[in-house]
């Protein structure tokens, strides 16, 4: 008996602009039965991340590129809802970039099985791809130690908000760089955050100064452009720079301007490194056990954005690239 879905493909390549509706097509096809060996997946909840938009655009070359008329790429978790002796039993939740469909065929290849006693969702929120993405780049790249300065831009986000918790967890003075009074009054009172900047009050740079009196000494950034060189111009000697991500590109799909103030890596002997977080894959496992026990003990908060509906899909996206939503965001089907 075959299984009618609902997929939404790429219709274009949003390159030099922001993500738009004409983006993604919805289409209507039918998946075989499973063979032997496979499994047929229902969609519960879609993961959104702004690197879908580098996907989107063929820019990032450590995935394969996009064609017109894929399935648009994703994350996802799924429930088995029929196995022929695949490697998971019906019932069970698994994770894994299966796109964005309602239902999917599938021999368990790249999914692994939901395994927390946290929510569901959270295997894609503090313990998913957001989280171990704060862990590698803080403590790889970074590597604070007990009374280190560390700041974060895109705080209030899905990873920067893991980034400034874990931070403190180590010992550090935490500030923050978001958007909005909301988004800075959680960083401090739910987050933990020492301090936090509203980079839409303007003066970024005074406020960097005003809360880093002595220079930063780890700056975990997610946004890129000014705000990067104002974080840049207030690193203090020995400091390390964690290039993790660069929104303030994403809506016009330019290349941001060289920071201004690089040559400060010079003047205090800094170093900045980008990274890519499967480069540490092996190690997911322990890590997301890690993030799990500093929940369940009080010392790590987590936010979800979980919006409704699969004909949402695209709209629920574009909410990453106006800064509408709070936490890591998601879509229940």
């Amino acid at each position: 008996m075959t299984t009618t879905t609902r997929q939404w493909l790429l219709a274009d390549h949003p390159r030099g602009r922001g993500v738009e509706d004409s983006d993604f097509k919805l289409a209507e096809t039918e998946l075989p039965d499973p063979g032997d060996g496979e499994m047929l997946l229902k969609t519960r909840w879609l993961s959104f991340d702004p690197a879908q938009k580098g996907w989107m655009e063929n820019i990032a070359d450590y995935v394969a590129p996009m064609a017109i008329g894929d399935v648009m790429r994703g994350g996802a978790i799924s429930e088995v809802v029929e196995s022929r002796d695949g490697k998971f039993a019906v019932g069970d939740l698994v994770m894994g970039t299966t796109g964005w469909t309602e239902y999917h065929i599938s021999d368990g290849a790249g999914l692994v099985r939901v395994d927390t006693e946290l929510p569901p969702t959270a295997m894609m929120s503090v313990l998913g791809t957001t989280g171990v993405t704060a862990y590698c780049g803080l403590f790889k790249i970074g590597k604070p130690v007990a009374g280190d300065t560390v700041l974060v831009s895109g705080a209030a986000g899905a990873t920067g908000s893991v980034v400034g918790q874990l931070a403190k967890i180590a010992g550090c003075r935490v500030v923050g760089i978001a958007g909005g009074p909301d988004k800075c009054k959680w960083l401090v009172d739910e987050a933990g955050y020492d301090a936090a900047i509203d980079y839409k009050a303007g003066g970024v740079r005074g406020q960097i100064k005003e809360h880093c009196p002595r220079g930063v000494n780890v700056i975990f950034d997610n946004v890129g452009g000014a705000i990067l060189d104002d974080m840049l111009g207030e690193i203090a000697t020995g400091a390390r720079v964690v290039i993790c991500g660069g929104i303030s590109r994403y809506e016009t799909g330019d290349l941001p301007a060289g920071p201004k103030n690089y040559f400060n890596l010079i003047f205090r002997r800094a170093s900045m490194e980008g990274f890519i977080v499967l480069d540490w894959a092996d190690e997911f496992p322990a890590i997301r056990k890690r993030l799990e026990g500093f929940v369940q003990d009080g010392r790590l908060a987590y936010r979800e954005d979980i919006q409704h509906g699969f004909e949402n899909a695209p709209q629920t996206l574009k909410r990453l690239f106006t800064g509408a939503n709070r936490g890591k965001q998601m879509l229940e089907l």
